[in-house]
């Protein structure tokens, strides 16, 4: 497999450039987070009906990754990887956490260290905003796992307009989905919001920048846009009249909303004269719902919650003006993983655990020759699968049957040739038998199992 030769061109020149130009000792570090959004659902993977032009403004600035993955299928371990950059299985973070404000187990484990907490011992300045959704026990909250900032909500969704925001704090919850209602959060304090839930999430984020311009920062801007429920302000709405089916002009609104918010952020790294010494990511946590949300994850087969490539394979891409290609595709496959492990290279600072992923600016330079990684793995522990993407194939191996897929070939997954390359399909098990014993069961119970754990916790919610 070869990247295109439009990166192959653009590395040429870029290459030279960077050498002449010296890069920050201490590049700041933007990853921004959709929830829920289809991989065909950005215009630099060719959506003509949702325009995003400042989501593509990264595109083009940067790189496209063509084959760009998560590791989960659905928002909480995937979350989980991404903010440790060691895969979610390793520390039993297999599930979406419960709401349950008391226990300090059901969220990441203190064990792990966070992209923020990592980052803080390099001088960086840290700050989430958005989904957390990493456990809402004290212990576990932002501005304890290395976030010196924090802005957003606790739980695995929200409602997004701030007359429904009526519970004045978690301890008010009643169920798993009354934290939808809650107030934000600010640090600690809860606050009074005035706007729609992304808008304000992007205000915040420009002025984070304007704040802490002068020094070196992470941000973490996890949107929860375009998850459930869906709502939309009219403003957006208007833009997609065009679009019969309410449900999805409303995701095409939601999704222009974070489209917006990402302009303001871009136009800001610009006015402060800080946009070639700022790193930005974007991608989603996994792939859309579809029916459920009206998200498109075309050609790819399969929505959240599979291990075929609508579950996994996302929208992603990064810029860092004047240090990696503009314009350009990466066709290896890459990991979310890899967010941490590029962050902690360029700022020079050695993390706490063994990390999954690789620094990914030097495959984007040139300078490495070779592939970020040979094999990628998924578990799902409930359901007792696993995936595995190589460079050439992808095999998901479940309880009854197995598939594999040229994936190369068949980006789609239409053709499963499981049946007829058994040599095959047992020397890629192998591999996956290897990468299980690294793994842990799960250390909390998820959504699947909240009855049983209401049961076993009957003062769940009292105060």
């Amino acid at each position: 497999m070869k990247t295109t030769i439009l990166l192959h061109l653009l590395l040429l020149s870029t290459i030279s450039f960077a050498q002449q130009r010296p890069t920050a000792e201490k590049p700041n570090v933007i990853i921004i987070l959709t929830d829920d959004q289809g991989y065909a659902d950005v215009g630099f993977n060719g959506s003509t009906e949702i325009p995003t032009p400042n989501i593509d403004r990264i595109a083009n600035n940067g790189v496209v990754f063509t084959s760009g993955y998560v590791t989960y299928a659905v928002c909480g371990p995937s979350r989980a990887g991404l903010l440790t950059g060691r895969y979610q299985d390793k520390f039993g973070f297999s599930k979406n956490p419960l709401m349950a404000p008391k226990d300090s187990l059901m969220g990441l484990p203190l064990s792990e260290e966070t992209i923020g907490a990592a980052m803080k011992k390099a001088g960086y300045s840290t700050v989430a905003f958005g989904k957390w959704h990493m456990g809402v026990h004290p212990s576990l909250r932002p501005n304890k796992r290395g976030f010196d900032e924090f802005y957003g909500f606790l739980s695995g969704g929200h409602k997004y307009f701030p007359k429904d925001f009526v519970l004045a704090d978690i301890e008010q919850s009643k169920s798993q989905y009354d934290a939808y209602n809650t107030k934000l959060l600010r640090n600690t304090e809860r606050v009074e919001e005035s706007e729609y839930l992304t808008d304000a999430l992007s205000r915040e984020a420009v002025d984070f920048v304007e704040r802490h311009q002068k020094e070196p920062f992470l941000m973490y801007l996890a949107y929860n846009a375009p998850h459930a429920p869906m709502e939309a302000t009219e403003e957006y709405l208007n833009r997609f009249l065009h679009i019969k089916d309410l449900k999805r002009r409303t995701y095409a609104a939601m999704v222009s909303a974070v489209d917006d918010g990402v302009g303001e952020l871009l136009d800001k790294l610009e006015e402060l004269d800080i946009d070639e010494n700022t790193l930005v990511f974007f991608l989603s946590d996994n792939g859309g719902p579809t029916s459920h949300n009206a998200s498109d994850n075309s050609p790819l087969r399969g929505f959240k919650g599979d291990f075929f490539e609508g579950g996994v394979r996302v929208p992603f891409a990064v810029q860092w003006k004047g240090v990696i290609p503009a314009g350009a595709t990466y066709d290896y496959p890459v990991s979310s993983l890899d967010i941490f492990s590029t962050a902690v290279a360029l700022a020079k600072v050695t993390p706490k655990n063994e990390l999954d992923g690789v620094n990914l600016i030097p495959y984007l330079t040139g300078e490495d020759k070779g592939v970020p990684h040979q094999e990628l793995y998924w578990r799902n522990y409930n359901a007792n699968k696993f995936a595995i993407r190589t460079l050439d194939s992808k095999q998901i191996m479940e309880r009854e049957t197995t598939y594999l897929f040229d994936i190369q070939k068949d980006i789609a997954e239409k053709v499963n040739l499981a049946y007829g390359q058994k040599d095959r399909v047992k020397a890629i098990e192998h591999l996956i038998k290897e990468w299980e014993m690294s793994l842990m069961d799960p250390v909390f119970m998820g959504l699947s199992e909240e009855k049983k754990y209401s049961e076993l916790h009957p003062d769940r919610f009292d105060k």
